[in-house]
């Protein structure tokens, strides 16, 4: 006898999956036990959470299905916000929920939940099994809805059918498929006629770009247009590019923002850019593969859907070259002297201080390999890695950028390493982020995972701290208690350090990346470093004052001092 398990795992291996992120349960037994006799590995996890960034982190490296598995209950409902993240980052998950016996659904049982209704707002598609017939069609069908809509498929089904014999015993492989998308030739002249009537053109490029590194260089030099770029597209943009003037939004800097204030036409790459303060009034031209984006964020004078890549291919033939260089040139100016201004932060802080999270970030940039895949935790360590880590085209920058999760660092690096076991995999975690998820050091220990973990430890929810400050309140309720975290990743049999002092930091840090096995370094830096937006607006000085005054009056006047002393060489 096959059972429907066996069926599922028997076609997870014909389809190429090599692994399953997640935590056994006894609603889950008929799926381990036929995983214990492929070659599928079962990577255990500590939270299902994990196990679900995990799978995530993977799919968005690889590009391809990446699966994970939970419980019935409270095991699979802890999928949920890797789900979200995975959905919103737009890469192919499978998840497999167990369910409750099945002729117990209904009558308030041990653990019952409703997975398949719980889960519908983070997946493309979300079905419960509830006759074995459905299967394995209805895995097939799971695994080609993620692939082709790029999300998550959610199978919701029972311990008892997964234990029942297969009606159909047919293994078929589930493979991504590829096509080409190009607009029509109307609409391709159409945008061509207003990138032409423009004269001062700007791009804003997002993770939709990924491969049309060649094409976007290519129509920048002919509309002679600066690039300014979205967060998830730094690693695709953000190298060997002439036309680069840096990162808009608010982690950007000001030059990319001045970029996209001083254009009268804006062309949208590949981008869900999701700031509509940050977009000017202008003629805006948008080319996306999703054509439920268009116009999301901003009017358009004109949409189109089809591949950047191609699309732009066809695009260039029609436009006329620019000769006039001033809108370009102006913001490339700007960009060098935003970029010096940024570098000259991200130095040596006097050892009597905590030290410069700038600084922190730059000398990690440095000592990363090439190849270095970089996450950083949501939160200040966000910012740090958009202004300070340096893409070349091999590195990786993964993250929660769009779901926004705290603890994604570790979480994702775990994906990341068991994926690519020969690289480097750094995750810039947050000391909240990473108290959040601590247990999965025991993971990384577990599985020999070389995951190298910076640890940004300010004893702050700092980012939250930032915006009560923007908005002209007292910090309260963000203050953390930390351990060594340090002493606390040795316990666990982790290779770590501590660092309180910048001259101690380089060494800290090549000794940590240069260990074969997971490491961390805990370091200690500044809790009052301001992280300034591109431009401030008249409610965040207002805000800012309104905090600065009930500072005073409320006998923290030191905190302000302190802040003063940090940040003197920004507001200089």
């Amino acid at each position: 006898m096959v059972t429907v398990a066996e069926n599922m795992v028997s076609t997870l291996q014909e389809s190429g999956i090599t692994r399953v992120y997640g935590i056994a349960g006894d609603s889950l037994n008929g799926f381990t036990d036929a995983l214990r006799t492929s070659r599928v590995e079962w990577i255990n996890v500590r939270h299902e959470e994990t196990a679900a960034f995990a799978a995530a982190a993977e799919a968005g490296l690889t590009g391809e299905l990446a699966v994970c598995a939970g419980s019935a209950g409270p095991g699979n409902l802890h999928l949920i916000n890797g789900l979200f993240d995975a959905q919103r980052s737009r890469v192919p998950v499978l998840a497999i929920a167990a369910h409750i016996p099945s002729d117990e659904i209904g009558s308030g049982y041990f653990q019952e939940t409703h997975p398949q209704d719980l889960f519908r707002e983070c997946s493309v598609y979300a079905e419960h099994v509830s006759n074995t017939d459905q299967m394995p069609r209805v895995l097939r069908i799971a695994m080609r809805q993620a692939l082709e809509k790029r999300g998550v498929a959610v199978l919701v089904l029972s311990g008892d059918i997964a234990l029942a014999e297969v009606s159909d015993n047919r293994v078929d492989a589930v493979t991504a498929t590829a096509s080409v998308t190009v607009p029509v030739q109307r609409e391709i002249i159409r945008a061509a006629e207003l990138l032409n009537a423009g004269n001062k053109v700007t791009i804003l490029a997002g993770a939709g770009v990924a491969g049309a590194h060649e094409q976007l260089c290519a129509i920048a030099e002919v509309l002679k247009a600066p690039v300014v770029h979205a967060l998830r597209g730094k690693e695709h943009i953000d190298y060997d590019n002439q036309y680069n003037v840096g990162m808009t939004g608010l982690l950007g800097f000001a030059s990319g923002a001045r970029a996209m204030e001083g254009c009268d036409t804006l062309l949208m790459l590949g981008t869900d850019f999701p700031y509509q303060q940050f977009f000017p009034d202008a003629t805006t031209i948008q080319i996306d593969i999703r054509g439920e984006q268009l116009g999301k964020r901003t009017h358009l004078d004109h949409a189109m859907v089809g591949g950047v890549k191609e699309t732009i291919d066809a695009l260039l033939p029609h436009i006329h070259p620019k000769s006039d260089r001033a809108h370009l040139d102006g913001m490339l100016d700007h960009y060098d002297k935003t970029r010096r201004k940024l570098d000259e932060l991200a130095t040596p802080s006097n050892d009597s201080r905590p030290i410069h999270p700038q600084y922190l970030a730059r000398l990690v940039d440095e000592a990363a390999a090439d190849d270095a895949i970089f996450i950083p935790d949501v939160g200040s360590p966000v910012i740090w890695a958009a202004r300070y880590l340096t893409m070349n085209g091999r590195r990786r920058l993964i993250g929660s950028f769009t779901h926004g999760s705290m603890a994604s660092g570790l979480m994702h690096g775990i994906g990341a390493q068991v994926s690519y076991p020969g690289r480097q995999v750094i995750a810039l975690a947050g000391d909240g982020g990473l108290t959040m998820m601590l247990g999965e050091l025991l993971t990384l220990v577990q599985y020999d995972l070389p995951v190298k973990l910076v640890v940004f430890n300010n004893s702050s929810l700092n980012f939250i701290e930032l915006e009560m400050k923007a908005a002209g309140f007292l910090p309260w309720g963000t203050g953390l208690d930390n351990p060594d975290f340090a002493a606390v990743a040795r316990a666990m049999g982790i290779h770590a350090v501590r660092v309180e002092k910048s001259s101690e930091l380089r060494s800290g840090l090549d000794e940590v990346l240069a260990h074969d096995g997971p490491a961390l370094i805990d370091v200690v830096t500044q809790r009052h470093e301001l992280a300034m937006p591109p431009s401030l607006t008249a409610a965040q000085v207002k805000g800012f004052a309104l905090y600065a005054f009930r500072t005073v009056m409320s006998g923290r006047g030191d905190e302000l001092v302190d802040l003063a002393r940090t940040n003197f060489r920004q507001i200089l």
